[in-house]
């Protein structure tokens, strides 16, 4: 590692296949926390290379606990997170009521590190009890449409990494790698990143898989849509500026969809969007997220996936699926 820590500081970037023979390393205990934090504060002072982003992506995929979904052919909703925006927890909601719509959601979520309140806290938070039973998991999304898989429990080989990046608090390149390790490996994938370097490179990346993608930088800096702003889109088919005027609805303030400053609050909001007592623009930006990830699996266009997004909200689909999820956790 003391080689490694000293072409990082000089800015030297590392190949693939060191990068991958790091988090292996990582996984086997080989380095002590010091070495660790170092070279997690390296890529906050400097740009991580595409080549260096695979080898932990391939890292992280070897070593996870796989397990196969394939026979459903589900859709994760995902944001890196790191955005620094507090928002309510848009792509859970999104997920939820994507499910809700007939569409295999199979979530990937870790808890909050950079933000008050990541996907695994409000669902702890509102009965979701997790697991990596496969029998429970597939139970899951054939009943409720949607499996909840967190990360802790698929990735054990990164057990020494959580509490530094928990003692650190802040973005790391680990919330670079969140969406891309999902251990289903779903094939189709709805994507926010908090940049669009970031957003570019995961193009790059996507654009040699056979996954069907969205991929979302909103221009005010968040890691979805978010509806304050123009958002870059980059899918298999084209790279293109979403408008919300697309949808028919309006720009919205930043204001409109803040998180509350507590676990409780945002689970607060979370029940209260999916009983309808949620905002209009509450309810706008998750089913754009909602019905952009409907389209990718679907294959029509985004306002289609919006209109059935607001259906499974309105119609209480989208509630009663969640009360199943949480239902079929306590089995």
């Amino acid at each position: 590692m003391k080689e490694i820590l000293n072409r990082l500081i000089n800015q030297e970037k590392i190949t693939k296949e060191e990068a991958k023979n790091v988090l292996v390393n990582i996984s086997k205990g080989d380095y002590n926390t010091s070495q660790i934090a170092s070279f997690l504060t390296v890529y906050m002072m400097r740009s991580i290379s595409v080549d260096e982003l695979d080898g932990f992506r391939e890292a992280l995929l070897d070593l996870c606990l796989h397990i196969d979904l394939s026979a459903y052919n589900t859709v994760d909703l995902c944001g890196t997170g790191g955005d620094g925006k507090d928002t309510f927890n848009i792509s859970t909601l999104a997920s939820v009521v994507t499910a809700g719509a007939g569409v295999k959601v199979a979530k990937h979520g870790n808890y909050g590190v950079s933000s008050n309140c990541g996907s695994s806290n409000v669902l702890e938070f509102l009965g979701v009890n997790f697991t990596n039973d496969h029998g429970k998991i597939e139970r899951s999304i054939e009943k409720a449409g949607i499996a909840v898989l967190h990360a802790p429990l698929f990735h054990p080989a990164m057990k020494h990494v959580a509490p530094i990046r928990r003692e650190l608090g802040v973005k790391t390149f680990f919330n670079m790698l969140g969406p891309m390790v999902n251990p289903s490996f779903p094939k189709n994938q709805m994507v926010g990143v908090f940049n669009l370097e970031l957003a570019r490179m995961y193009g790059y990346l996507y654009q040699n898989t056979d996954k069907n993608y969205a991929i979302l930088h909103d221009l005010s800096g968040y890691d979805e849509i978010s509806l304050t702003n123009n958002t870059k889109m980059i899918t298999n088919k084209e790279e293109k500026m979403f408008n919300p005027s697309e949808l028919g609805i309006a720009i919205i303030k930043q204001d409109d969809i803040y998180g509350g400053l507590t676990i409780k609050d945002s689970a607060n909001i979370f029940m209260n969007i999916l009983n309808g007592n949620g905002t209009e623009a509450q309810k706008n930006v998750v089913c754009a997220n909602a019905g952009l990830a409907i389209s990718v699996v679907e294959k029509i266009s985004h306002k289609e996936g919006f209109v059935k997004a607001i259906e499974s909200l309105e119609s209480k689909r989208a509630l009663n699926g969640f009360k199943k999820l949480v239902e079929l956790s306590d089995a």
